[in-house]
């Protein structure tokens, strides 16, 4: 196997690297703290047609794969930067309107999507429901040529920077199974009876959390996307994307916290000697280092697998596992190397461990991903 890079690739690295670091780590870190968007930077990637890498052609995207998105995702990460929403709008709902959108669906987000003027974020989950899609209380029904939507969902990103939602709503019960029949729907951010309240979070991100509350939202029928009732095989279209995403973002922050960890420990010196010359702190650096390249090859494998249209559920579980366990890994290392320092603000590790702890948890969990490899891959009895 053939591991080069190719040309193009080397330049989406490089051109991504020299947009980022205009802006830099302590941009990140000030807009982390704050909890303000970073929307100079998102709006930089987008005019230079990174935000919308993988979207279609014909409607403003790039016109590439998940294997470039995930680039995006890596590299903005790599150089301080790591941006939650590429992996909800670009990676999740982008991915699903450009597959089950209607045409006039993709008209009207695609191309602002993929300029980076628009987002459309992904909601999904409730208190009550957890990693249960089946238990989802979020319920649609018909109203003559409208669908009113009731309900609550739970931590949902970036709301207040969106212009819309993909919502996935109960919207039927198969008799058969038992089990809810999902649909997914585009609704804007400001429709009549969608209350958006604040979820405070301890974690320093630039992305707010949010509670939803449908009370009675009214939407057209054309707000449906795809086919009524498939919502829930349509929904695991997305997840891969968003498995995948999710992982190339850890290994950009792997990769980031760990740089600054070694040009601190090549510099810092106590007793006349550089503390990097010390096993102690060098080993935990040099593991985390193996754990991040070989999370890296895990994710290339799983967008490679995604775009060539092969299964690719247990790769994208895989890298998302193994990147985030890296990430964390690499990001407690390098606060350990600082000492005192790595909880100074002036070095910016604790949003970048921040968001790696948050992505050990979400938007699967590693126990989940721990489930699904037990049942699938190794064929032992569901535990849940």
């Amino acid at each position: 196997m053939d591991f080069t890079e190719s040309d193009e690739h080397v330049a989406i690295r490089e051109a991504v690297a020299a947009i980022t670091t205009k802006f830099g780590p302590d941009y990140y870190t000030r807009n982390a703290l704050a909890h303000e968007p970073t929307t100079e930077l998102w709006k930089a990637l987008g005019h230079s047609g990174f935000i919308g890498i993988n979207l279609p052609e014909e409607y403003g995207g790039g016109g590439a794969g998940m294997t470039e998105l995930a680039l995006v995702c890596e590299e903005t990460a790599a150089h301080g930067c790591p941006l939650l929403l590429l992996l909800v709008s670009s990676a999740i709902s982008g991915e699903l309107i450009a597959k089950y959108g209607s045409d006039d669906q993709r008209q009207r987000w695609l191309p602002g999507m993929a300029s980076g003027e628009t987002k459309v974020v992904f909601a999904i989950t409730e208190p009550d429901a957890g990693s249960n899609t089946h238990q989802l209380s979020t319920h649609a029904v018909r109203d003559g040529d409208d669908y009113l939507l009731n309900g609550t969902k739970y931590y949902i990103s970036g709301v207040d920077e969106a212009e819309a939602l993909v919502v996935v709503a109960r919207t039927g019960h198969d008799e058969l199974t038992g089990r809810a029949q999902l649909s997914l729907f585009l609704i804007p951010t400001d429709a009549p009876g969608l209350v958006k309240h604040a979820l405070p979070v301890g974690v320093a991100l630039p992305e707010k959390q949010f509670t939803l509350h449908f009370d009675n939202v009214r939407v057209p029928a054309d707000s449906l996307l795809g086919v009524e009732h498939q919502g829930f095989s349509q929904v695991f279209d997305g997840l891969n994307p968003e498995r995948i995403t999710g992982a190339a973002i850890c290994v950009g922050v792997g990769r980031f916290t760990l740089a600054r960890a070694a040009e601190y420990a090549r510099t810092r010196t106590v007793w006349g000697q550089p503390i990097g010359m010390h096993q102690g702190l060098s080993h935990p650096l040099a593991k985390a280092q193996i754990e991040v390249q070989l999370a890296a090859l895990a994710t290339a494998k799983a967008a490679w697998l995604y775009e060539h249209g092969k299964a690719a559920a247990e790769a994208s579980n895989v890298a998302k596992y193994a990147a985030a366990e890296a990430a964390v890994a690499a990001a407690d290392a390098a606060i350990q190397t600082h000492g005192g320092n790595g909880l100074s603000n002036d070095y910016g590790l604790l949003p970048q461990w921040g968001l790696a702890r948050l992505l050990r948890i979400a938007p699967v969990s590693r126990e989940m991903i721990l489930n699904y490899v037990a049942q699938h891959s190794l064929q032992l009895p569901r535990s849940y």
